[in-house]
């Protein structure tokens, strides 16, 4: 059976059309399923009995479960989250103290093949349905009921932008039907720039993390696949253009790769790369993967010296807090064979001009 969990208002609306019942039942139903997360027809109590048996006969409410989950010693916990095909993902619960945030997988793995990427080491399956993006955000707070999850972020297994439609239509239901401010949305990238141009039309607003972690286009075509698709000079014109369009401030992100990315001249270069446009950079260090290409963790000097060169440059600076390593959950280490399978080698379109 279908589930009912991505689907809007309005489509509900039709379904209630389709099977003879009011169309303000839509929006009781929607509460019902987004807001107050019910997964038990019985228990809705202001549906008529013979909707509630209509709906049970011909609809599943969700269908993902979490299947096993790994906590870290700072609070993070990571769970590998079973899809209706048996295929996999993996959701991170991130609690910091005064907001809770969640990471959600796009795909099922990863076409565009990062060397410093666990997730795309495993191959790629297929995308999410915008439901399946949804349910995990539920999910999370189903299992986590202590606090009210605020943000969420587009960072999990996949490349989000590689899954425009249901991205943005889980977005969508995220921000109208959860309720989550679409302020605290965020999707990241790594630059498939008509996904960015997609994004900026597509009325959200919503927060864009842009995957930079080289500030020239040959150390990035070592490093990301499709940025010999889509160069550098490409990515950030639509990066100006999306500001343009939202009027939200980009955030850069950037993993420091010891010997590879951390001089002090890439930081300058990435200072004059970004010019006048706002926005902060986030210096990631790298966590190892095991099996990966054998990068290593710069020195805490060598962040500092990168750090201090960019704010030298007028630059303002986060270094992004390592949760989750103790659950694998961290970014880069969200593990590869949660995807179930591999997949070809990647796609042309990505991975070459």
């Amino acid at each position: 059976m279908e589930p009912l969990v991505g689907r809007s208002s309005s489509c509900l609306a039709q379904l209630m059309r389709d099977l003879g019942q009011p169309e303000y039942r839509a929006r009781q139903l929607a509460a019902w399923i987004y807001r107050k997360r019910m997964t038990d027809y019985d228990a809705m109590s202001d549906l008529p009995a013979d909707l509630r048996r209509s709906l049970a006969e011909r609809y599943v409410i969700r269908s993902a479960v979490s299947e096993r989950a790994a906590a870290s010693k700072d609070g993070a916990t990571k769970h590998l989250v079973r899809l209706a095909d048996g295929l996999a993902v993996e959701c991170v619960h991130l609690p910091y103290e005064r907001r809770v945030s969640v990471c959600l997988s796009s795909q099922v793995g990863c076409p565009v093949g990062c060397t410093f990427c666990a997730t795309g080491m495993g191959g790629f399956a297929r995308n999410l349905t915008a439901g399946e993006i949804v349910e995990q955000f539920l999910l999370m707070q189903d299992l986590h009921p202590n606090r009210r999850i605020t943000h969420a972020v587009f960072m999990g297994m996949g490349e989000p932008l590689l899954n425009i439609d249901n991205v943005v239509a889980a977005a969508h239901l995220l921000r109208d039907e959860v309720q989550v401010s679409a302020r605290n949305l965020t999707i990241s990238t790594v630059g498939i720039v008509p996904g960015i141009r997609a994004l900026a039309d597509a009325d959200l607003a919503v927060g864009l993390a842009l995957s930079l972690h080289a500030p020239n286009d040959a150390i990035r075509d070592r490093l990301i696949p499709s940025n010999r698709r889509w160069p550098l000079a490409e990515v950030m014109a639509a990066a100006r253009a999306y500001r343009r369009a939202t009027g939200r401030d980009v955030t850069f992100e950037y993993l420091l790769l010891a010997g590879h990315n951390d001089s002090a001249e890439c930081a300058r270069e990435l200072a004059a790369l970004l010019g006048d446009m706002p926005g902060a950079v986030n210096l990631i260090p790298y966590n190892p993967v095991e099996g990966a290409v054998a990068y290593e963790t710069p020195s805490s000097a060598r962040v500092r010296a990168f750090r201090a060169e960019l704010e030298a440059a007028g630059r303002p600076v986060t270094q992004r807090a390592r949760r989750g390593r103790g659950a694998s959950g961290a970014c880069g280490q969200l593990a590869g064979e949660a995807a179930g399978r591999r997949a070809p080698k990647l796609r042309a379109s990505v991975s070459s001009r």
